[in-house]
């Protein structure tokens, strides 16, 4: 669905915990037409009001449940400290809202949606997050329940890469969205929110890129293989060329995302440095004494220079196309394995505030126990920088303390500086 960029203020003013969320990034409209507007409208900072407002009229019944609706649209917050991609004051995303009957297939539904955004992460952008709970603090301005993916960027600082918000009856209440279930009882609906954005696009350029550009996952890449033909005399030209297209058509009837860069403009050299900076995987070199020998060299993006070279690769297709198509499996394992340990090399355990501002100072997360209160999370804040990133799924058993007041913690939270 689309749903439409302008919001009516008093939609916003609805849901008190919403209003007061995000009240500091909101983008206000109030002249249109050269008239002053009767009433205030808000460039989208995110749709659940706008949303509800229509949900109400559409849901009547236990029957018209579950609703689920997404939309790719683009969003306005207020931003005074840009960064491209990380923070800006407009961005793109897709927004999933769903109503439903009960409240435990709401929390299915927002779970269900992190493990979505979890193994996207994983699988497709070579992105080892960390998914988990937010904090009371952090959590979503209206919401029951914030759930989370957190990534580690290439300077060690988190990235909240996508949520998920069980919204449990906030918005239903305030919008008096309701139903009539088996029983003819009139009931609020249970809701959930969730978005990823091109936020995430920053966070695979800065987890996989190095100082000579872009490094992308295969499964992402639009090219995933570049040819670059290399001749010097005019002669050789043509059969270079000839070789490069027939390996071009090889490769793509394979279903590889291929280009060859035949432009005679630049000198291999410079393409050679432009297909890094654009971060292609595997590029294919082929020149007169490659064509004779009917085989090629082959060079991966993510192990810079020799080491990363093979040469005689031969052209026949029942030999290259397979090996091709191994590299790009071996460069996307890699991407992630070498993300993962990264990340864990950089995560520090700790069971007291002094090693956790010791581990945020060397720029780490530091991962402890936790039962805090609000204010103790606050202080952490404001004396370190750093906050609570999420409390993971994954939790380590047996007894411990919290690192801030000693008493018994079930759980341990992630602390870290973040963009």
């Amino acid at each position: 669905m689309y749903f439409p960029q302008f919001i009516p203020y008093s939609f916003i003013e609805k849901e008190a915990s919403h209003v007061e969320g995000f009240s500091p990034e909101l983008a206000l409209v109030t002249v249109g037409g050269g008239k002053e507007l009767e009433e205030k409208l808000v460039v989208r900072p995110t749709s659940e009001t706008i949303v509800n407002h229509m949900f109400t009229q559409w849901i009547h019944s236990h029957r018209d449940l579950p609703l689920m609706i997404n939309q790719w649209a683009n969003v306005t917050r207020w931003e005074m400290r840009t960064k491209p991609f990380i923070r800006t004051l407009e961005f793109l995303w897709q927004e999933g809202h769903t109503a439903h009957a009960t409240p435990e297939e709401a929390e299915k539904e927002a779970m269900q949606m992190i493990d979505v955004y979890t193994k996207f992460a994983y699988e497709e952008a070579a992105i080892p997050v960390i998914p988990g709970r937010k904090s009371r603090v952090e959590t979503f301005a209206g919401a029951n329940r914030t759930y989370t993916i957190e990534a580690m960027m290439g300077d060690r600082k988190a990235l909240q890469a996508g949520t998920s918000h069980n919204l449990g009856q906030n918005f239903s209440r305030a919008f008096s969205t309701q139903f009539t279930d088996e029983n003819g009882q009139r009931q609020h609906v249970w809701q959930t929110s969730w978005a990823i954005s091109t936020r995430f696009v920053g966070g695979i350029i800065m987890t996989h890129g190095d100082d000579a550009g872009l490094m992308l996952p295969p499964r992402l890449a639009s090219v995933q293989v570049v040819i670059v033909p290399i001749w010097k005399k005019a002669n050789e030209k043509n059969e270079v060329l000839d070789a490069a297209l027939s390996i071009k058509d090889i490769l793509h009837s394979a279903g590889i995302k291929v280009k060859l860069d035949d432009s005679d403009q630049r000198t291999p050299g410079w393409k050679f440095n432009f297909w890094e900076m654009k971060g292609v995987p595997l590029r294919i070199e082929i020149g007169p004494r490659d064509v004779s020998s009917r085989s090629v060299v082959v060079s991966r993006r993510d192990i810079p220079g020799k080491p990363g070279k093979v040469f005689g690769i031969s052209m026949e297709p029942s030999v290259l196309v397979p090996y091709v198509k191994e590299k790009l499996d071996e460069i996307q394992l890699s991407l992630l394995n070498k993300a993962i340990s990264f990340r864990d090399s950089n995560i520090v355990d700790v069971t007291s505030y002094d090693e956790l501002k010791e581990a945020i100072s060397q720029g780490k997360w530091a991962r402890g126990p936790w039962v805090g209160s609000d204010e103790d999370e606050l202080k952490i804040k404001e004396e370190t920088g750093a906050t609570i990133r999420c409390f993971p799924f994954e939790q380590p058993q047996g007894p411990k303390m919290c690192l801030m007041t000693g008493s018994p913690a079930e759980e341990v939270a992630i602390f870290a500086k973040s963009y």
